[in-house]
């Protein structure tokens, strides 16, 4: 038996040896890419192939009263030109437009403020007015040209309302049809610009308006002073969106008028659903390119201004 003071010792700890940096570091980082490539596929076929195919055939005589398909230069464009009606489909999408827009952003930013508490009853309307931005633009253009037609519901409300018999053709007018169509369309998207406007009013400082309130403003006064301004980015994507849909726009009017009458309402994607219809589709392909280069134009331009805007502000 030892007598001395035996001295332990505890076995080496096994240090686990250091694991090899994997190999493919790039392409695990790039594996997820490829799951963008259907979606690219996609937009490549549905999109980009009928825009350059559409440039193309644009100068050609392609009809349906041809079987072959030959260059004609600038035929086309010449002819679209010399006839007045393009200029009149241009002049009635830019004043749609116009309308639509101004129409669009001024429901939505009323309703925006008129709903801004966050209260039971807010919330509820905020779902009703969001409900016709989920509808169907052909339902919704067939529902108002049920109900405003000679013998529609309107009328017999107003008939019933007056008690005389009330027979007015609401879409009748070559000068107040295009107005009422733009309500119509700017109806049906306000809900959208209304949720814009709200998200734009919730992300502004309350300090902000009682500072201006402390200084002596009033409530009308510290909102547009204050508030409205901080609002630049939410009416830049408002009326760009306002821009860009309505002057692609064609379910609502298509179903509410058809263009009609004589012609008061017919957009140029009307016009050019017209042209195609009668195997014309050089021309409506032409035609087609014209609304690409005036949307280029007109909306993009209008899209900058505002940009600049949101940066002076």
């Amino acid at each position: 038996m030892p007598t001395g003071r035996q001295t332990l010792t505890r076995p080496a700890r096994r240090v686990p040896a250091a694991r090899p940096a994997p190999r493919g570091i790039a392409r695990d980082r790039t594996h997820p890419m490829w799951f963008l490539v259907p979606a690219f596929v996609i937009l490549f076929v549905f999109f980009f192939l009928p825009t350059l195919f559409n440039f193309i055939y644009a100068f050609t005589d392609w009809s349906s009263f041809k079987s072959d398909i030959r260059p004609v230069g600038f035929d086309n464009v010449t002819a679209l030109l010399s006839d007045g009606t393009l200029f009149s489909a241009l002049r009635i999408t830019v004043v749609y437009a116009a309308l639509v827009a101004l129409l669009q952003n001024l429901f939505g930013f009323g309703l925006a403020v008129l709903l801004e508490k966050d209260t039971w009853l807010n919330r509820a309307a905020r779902l009703v007015f969001v409900i016709p931005v989920l509808m169907s633009a052909l339902a919704v253009g067939y529902l108002f040209q049920a109900l405003l037609k000679p013998d529609g519901s309107l009328n017999d409300l107003l008939s019933a309302l007056t008690g005389q018999q009330v027979e007015i053709a609401w879409l009748g007018s070559t000068t107040w049809t295009l107005v009422l169509a733009a309500a119509i369309h700017a109806w049906k998207w306000m809900g959208l610009s209304m949720l814009i406007y709200l998200a734009g009013l919730k992300t502004v400082p309350e300090d902000v308006t009682e500072a201006a309130r402390i200084d002596g403003a009033t409530g009308w006064q510290a909102f547009w002073a204050v508030r409205f301004p901080l609002l630049a980015p939410a009416i830049t994507f408002n009326v760009a969106t306002a821009l860009l849909g309505s002057m692609n726009g064609f379910d609502i009017v298509q179903a509410l008028t058809g263009g009609g009458p004589a012609r008061s309402t017919e957009i140029l994607n009307i016009f050019i659903y017209r042209t195609f219809g009668q195997g014309l589709f050089a021309q409506a392909t032409t035609m087609s390119l014209v609304l690409f280069l005036m949307v280029a134009l007109l909306a993009f331009p209008v899209i900058r201004v505002l940009r600049k805007r949101e940066d002076i502000l």
